[in-house]
């Protein structure tokens, strides 16, 4: 496999990261303690570098009813300025990636504009994919993941740190933006499109940005961030934070082999678009199966009442039979037990039904809970 490399690798390496692959990008895994960098993000700040997710723009005068066609979400009733969590399927219902789509200001002839940002491993298939769906549609597709930059900003104080970098006339842009939004701010200068979004389950901001720009704002933010406890942290604490705030990760909670309705994301699905999309018709079979409801497995958290975490793939019990399957698993640190999400019998799937995790060959206690596992305090 082809190694890739972000903007911001001999920044990593000044910081003495450790490095791990990851969706064939080498990325820091974490720079000294991933404790700590975790702990940092929940009580103060951590910078990120995400520069591997994939960013496709989508434009011309179709835009909005062609994406309402390739993906599973009513894209056309997003608001400027605003964002929304989806995901792009297969004809069967099986799922390609989940993802964020941005929709901004018109271009200048007046037609719609929206970027599409989908996980790194995934980033030429999407592209790939909305390419193909194009067809028929007065619409363009390019993919732009090799010449951006992402850079994330998340933890309680990450608007401070961000108002350190923004001309006091554009604070209120930063201050009153919403979860979920985006908009284009002068960043350490320059002109940027600054999100209101995250994977950590906190507070936080990501900024996209040309490669050739990004480690002077990197290090600028890390200036402006020394007073206000943040620091560089890699994909082990990502991992940790994002289980913690029950967020599906591709490859372990979703995959093409899964469905939108046994990971809890039907919400995500609007099967009432007029207009057909991509994998429709098998995604209303399911619904109206009770796939994930009734019938099949759901995907549910599991809380552990002993010490020892489980991990991907261990087998979920019931009465020694298997029931089930760890999908991510780890100690939480914030919380200070094992946590785990795995996908289990829906007969099994109801908060406070106890289980247990096959821990290679030892049984240990869990039992079900509502997800998130961790919610900030507002």
């Amino acid at each position: 496999m082809t190694e890739n490399y972000t903007a911001l690798y001999d920044q990593h390496k000044i910081a003495r990261a450790s490095f791990t692959d990851f969706g064939g990008w080498q990325m820091p895994l974490k720079y000294s303690s991933e404790l700590a960098e975790h702990h940092a993000v929940r009580n103060g700040a951590g910078l990120f570098d995400l520069s591997h997710m994939g960013e496709v723009w989508v434009t011309g005068p179709d835009a909005a009813a062609f994406l309402d066609y390739a993906l599973a979400g009513k894209l056309s009733a997003v608001a400027v300025g605003k964002a929304k969590y989806s995901l792009i399927c297969q004809e069967d219902g099986g799922i390609i990636d989940d993802l964020i789509t941005y929709r901004l200001p018109a271009a200048a002839d007046g037609t719609a504009k929206y970027l599409v940002v989908p996980n790194a491993g995934n980033a030429q298939v999407v592209a790939a994919a909305l390419a193909e769906r194009a067809a028929g549609f007065d619409v363009t597709v390019e993919e732009v993941s090799a010449e951006t930059s992402l850079i994330a900003v998340q933890g309680p104080n990450a608007e401070a740190i961000l108002l350190t970098l923004v001309p006091a006339e554009q604070h209120s842009l930063v201050t009153e933006l919403k979860y979920y939004a985006a908009v284009e701010v002068e960043i350490n200068g320059q002109d940027l499109l600054l999100a209101r979004t995250g994977y950590t389950g906190e507070d936080g901001f990501e900024i996209y940005i040309p490669n050739e720009d990004a480690a002077g704002l990197w290090e600028a933010l890390l200036e402006g961030g020394a007073g206000h406890g943040l620091i560089p942290a890699g994909l082990a604490s990502r991992d940790s934070l994002r289980l913690e705030a029950g967020m599906p990760l591709y490859g372990n909670e979703l995959s093409r082999d899964g469905n939108p309705y046994a990971a809890g994301l039907g919400p995500v699905v609007s099967l009432k678009k007029e207009s057909d999309f991509v994998g429709k018709a098998a995604l209303t079979e399911l619904k109206a199966s009770g796939a994930g409801s009734t019938t099949g497995r759901k995907l549910v958290g599991l809380k552990g009442l002993g010490r020892r975490a489980g991990r991907s793939h261990y087998p979920v019990l019931k009465h020694g039979n298997v029931v089930g399957e760890v999908t991510s698993g780890q100690p939480s640190p914030t919380l200070g037990y094992p946590i785990a999400m795995a996908y289990v019998d829906v007969e099994h799937s109801e908060p406070g039904t106890a289980l247990d995790i096959d821990l290679r060959g030892k049984a240990e206690p869990f039992q079900v809970v509502t997800l998130p596992f961790y919610k900030r305090q507002q």
